[in-house]
């Protein structure tokens, strides 16, 4: 097994192996000059082209195209799927529409958020669940198992890409016309383009105008990219990595570092809202929800504005958060807005410290940093943004 090598500055060489799987724009993201890679749901994922701040003005202004084939999806279908997929979470599901997507938590028995993905409804009994980094797919298995249900859970071959910025919507409507373009907020459609097949949604990990492209065969990634830049020209397309400081700016959390499976949705600001449980619905961890709901919670992931010169876009470790001379909790993310100005973080707190304007102290590897506890999102609270 090859090793890494200490560099000069601090950081160590990533080898490719054939136990990291890559994705179908791999090449492509090579040949646009992507110079740092990270794991995430088993694959190589881009983080770094050029300069992370340039990036981050490139999809404030213009258009940008991610490679996020990361983003693998669980796909259930049969006759009981619908059933099946209220199961996983507490959000009901029964207003849910064909071609509607809807922000979800999954939920462990005792109530611990297994993933936080995206779910598409494609057909009146299929369902993609677009998974951040976890084992979803194990876990849908495992239930499943003793479900007593009529249906097919899978991981089909989808590999999506972002295409986001201001300058998105031109690019689809000039790509696949009217009703692709004007689709609603968190809406979907199986479309293709030369047809090479996809589902399109309305969706994005940015805050900012997007879309997630779907493609549903891998072999045809490369044409898929090109077809993107080449459209994409006069937009002024540009290959760039997830930006760090437009999703926290949108208070979008990355599940297993700000959240995990010993968190649940109460204890995370904004996800108490995805907890649906009026209704007759069956889900595996309504009965551990329902006491959480009764008895509270004693911590909270809330925003933070931190003191301090401008921040990287993301922490090596997590930095311990002190109170009247003890830890009391931790910052899990943290970068600078540089629209805003302001260095932004996320940190679990005691529940006792978590309303906003509370001030607390962040013991960061060049000495302690004032913080004080915000709303979130840090930009556009209505987002406005994506839903023009």
């Amino acid at each position: 097994m090859s090793q890494g090598t200490p560099l000069e500055n601090g950081w160590f060489k990533f080898y490719f192996a054939t136990w990291y799987k890559k994705s179908p724009y791999f090449q492509r993201t090579v040949e646009a000059g992507c110079t740092s890679w990270d794991v995430y749901n088993h694959m190589l994922i881009p983080t770094l082209y050029d300069d992370d701040v340039k990036e981050y003005w490139h999809l404030l202004e213009h258009v940008t195209l991610w490679d996020v084939a990361v983003e693998r999806q669980v796909e259930i279908t049969g006759p009981d799927a619908a059933r099946f997929v209220q199961l996983l979470t507490p959000r009901d599901l029964s207003g849910c529409a064909v071609g509607q997507c809807k922000y979800v938590t999954i939920c462990a028995p005792d109530g611990g958020i297994v993933n936080d993905p995206i779910l598409l409804r494609l057909a009146g009994d299929r369902f993609w669940l677009s998974l951040a980094d976890s084992d979803t797919l194990l876990y849908a298995l495992g239930v499943q198992a003793f479900a007593g249900l009529d249906v097919q859970v899978r991981e089909p071959d989808v590999s999506p890409l972002q295409v986001q910025g201001p300058k998105s919507k031109p690019l689809v409507r000039k790509l696949f016309g009217d009703d692709v373009a004007d689709m609603k907020y968190y809406r979907c459609t199986e479309t293709d383009l030369a047809k090479i097949p996809l589902v399109v949604s309305r969706t994005g990990w940015t805050g900012e105008v997007g879309y997630e492209l779907y493609l549903r065969d891998g072999s045809r990634g490369i044409e898929l990219w090109d077809r993107l830049l080449s459209a994409g020209e006069e937009f002024e397309i540009r290959a760039i990595a997830p930006s760090a400081q437009r999703q926290m700016e949108a208070g979008i959390f990355n599940y297993g570092n700000d959240m995990d499976v010993t968190n649940n949705p109460y204890e995370v600001t904004g996800l108490e809202r995805l907890v649906e449980l009026d209704n007759e619905n069956e889900v595996v961890a309504r009965t551990a929800l329902e006491r959480i709901a009764r008895e509270g919670v004693s911590r909270k992931l809330v925003g933070v504005r931190l003191d301090g010169r401008p921040l990287g876009m993301w922490l090596e470790d997590f930095w311990p958060v002190s109170s009247g001379g003890r830890t009391v909790g931790r910052l899990t993310s943290a970068a600078y807005s540089p629209r805003l100005e302001i260095n932004m973080g996320y940190a679990w707190v005691p529940i006792e410290l978590a309303s906003a304007g509370t001030q607390v102290s962040v013991d960061s590897p060049d000495g302690p940093m004032g913080a004080t506890v915000v709303p979130l999102p840090f930009w556009d609270r209505n987002k406005d943004v994506p839903k023009s």
